[in-house]
């Protein structure tokens, strides 16, 4: 986590790293999310204040488990997860986001030539287990589907 913060140039109390995992959980890229945003919203040094400010109460509400739902046609309970995650106080921007990321992730694996995980994971830079779990989240789309969908983030995101 403070490895995170001093990447973008910031830094972070013990306590502050502490109270995010505390906060949101081992996934490693909500963290990553998180800290992204606390960087963009917040100067000075980090500490458990801004943090409890921003994300307490919030391990269970997760932006990539809306993000995960809703790449999979699974509508209903991606929304049930967005009202969950709004109501307990997760950014909408951490959603769009989470979103942008998952059907970016479709987008590209659907282009790329190639067929072992290893071999696409080196091409498309994620790593392997994220191949099959794309791979299985992007029955259903078509390139179409895949720019409308990044356009509707974007106008969410820019809402």
């Amino acid at each position: 986590m403070r490895q995170e913060f001093r990447a973008l140039g910031r830094s972070a109390t013990p306590e502050a790293c502490q109270a995010l995992v505390d906060s949101i959980g081992s996934d490693l890229r909500e963290l990553a999310s998180a800290v992204s945003q606390l960087t963009s919203d917040v100067d000075g040094t980090i500490d458990e204040a801004v943090v409890g400010r921003y994300y307490t109460g919030r391990a269970e509400a997760s932006s990539f488990n809306v993000a995960d739902r809703a790449v999979e046609g699974r509508a209903a309970e991606a929304l049930e997860a967005l009202r969950w995650s709004l109501s307990t106080g997760v950014a909408p921007v951490l959603i769009t986001s989470a979103l942008a990321q998952g059907v970016r992730a479709i987008g590209k694996l659907s282009s790329a030539r190639g067929g072992r995980p290893a071999d696409l994971a080196r091409e498309l830079g994620m790593p392997p287990w994220k191949i099959d779990r794309v791979r299985q989240q992007m029955r259903g789309w078509t390139p179409d589907g895949v720019s409308l969908a990044l356009r509707a983030i974007a106008e969410a995101d820019a809402g």
